[in-house]
């Protein structure tokens, strides 16, 4: 790298007496070169809190650090609520009485059918998703966001906190993307009012794009939107007196179901997991 040239032109300082004599040695200071201080070296076998926390899949980082701060997690039976405490691979972290376990992160994609409730466990005993995915991984992998009981298509599970926060938080703006059923044609007038966004009961609510499915009936449409609320294309459509008789996500964050049938998951390829990670 060429050398700074900001001293060019400068005049020689007064320190200096006629320029080339040097300045008397300072006695406070050793000619003998100091030794450096050794430095710290990171700990290989530890690891922050925070993020041990999210990579069980429990949360984000920084919400791990409201629950930390909250006296909800403890270490080898001591509850900590220090920013910044590291802990071994080998302790005992548990949060709310629960141990975590550093987990690989793991990313399935699933093609849902009819008639499975977007949960965990429902105490009614109605079948859930996690049925379908049950021999994914030995890992504890989650639902990202919801589809509604009859509502098909893409529903991605992963044990990644940060990244369920990214892909279910309104700024980042995901990309989801619904072929719609209806029991009468759309009219183009409806098709107008849906563009220029609606007053629904709960507020505005406006779709990134919609229009009519080429080829096929204008029963049948196609609807972008980034809005996470509860059952919103269906709401969108019944404010103008369309009821829903099918509702297919075909895509989700750049995801897509080409050759993946219904019922049916698939690990995510590495490719598909960066391009997840980089949405802004």
């Amino acid at each position: 790298m060429a050398k700074s040239d900001n001293n060019k032109g400068r005049r020689p300082s007064k320190s200096f007496n006629g320029g080339d004599r040097k300045k008397p040695f300072d006695k406070k200071f050793s000619s003998k070169p100091r030794r450096n201080a050794p430095r710290k070296t990171s700990n290989p076998d530890e690891i922050r809190l925070n993020r041990y926390i999210a990579n069980a899949g429990i949360c984000s980082r920084r919400e791990a650090d409201t629950y930390i701060a909250a006296g909800n997690v403890t270490v080898n039976g001591k509850t900590v609520t220090e920013m910044g405490f590291k802990v071994k691979r080998s302790d005992d972290v548990r949060f709310d009485g629960k141990r975590l376990d550093l987990e690989k992160k793991e990313y399935i994609l699933l093609n849902k059918p009819k008639n499975f409730i977007t949960t965990t466990s429902d105490e009614k005993g109605r079948r859930t998703v996690m049925e379908l995915v049950s021999s994914a991984s030995k890992n504890r992998l989650l639902p990202v966001g919801r589809l509604d009981r009859n509502t098909t298509g893409l529903l991605l599970f992963t044990n990644d906190g940060d990244l369920t926060k990214k892909l279910t938080h309104p700024k980042h703006n995901v990309r989801k993307i619904y072929h719609v059923h209806l029991d009468n044609n759309l009219s183009l007038g409806d098709l107008h009012k849906i563009e220029a966004g609606l007053e629904l009961e709960d507020g505005a609510i406006t779709v990134d794009s919609v229009s009519y499915i080429q080829g096929a009936p204008k029963r049948e449409v196609g609807v972008e939107i980034h809005s996470g609320r509860n059952r919103i294309v269906r709401r969108i459509f019944e404010h103008l007196g369309y009821n829903v008789t099918k509702l297919d996500r075909v895509i989700f964050a750049g995801l897509t179901k080409k050759d993946l049938p219904r019922g049916h998951w698939r690990h995510l390829t590495e490719q598909e997991v960066v391009n997840l990670k980089n949405i802004k």
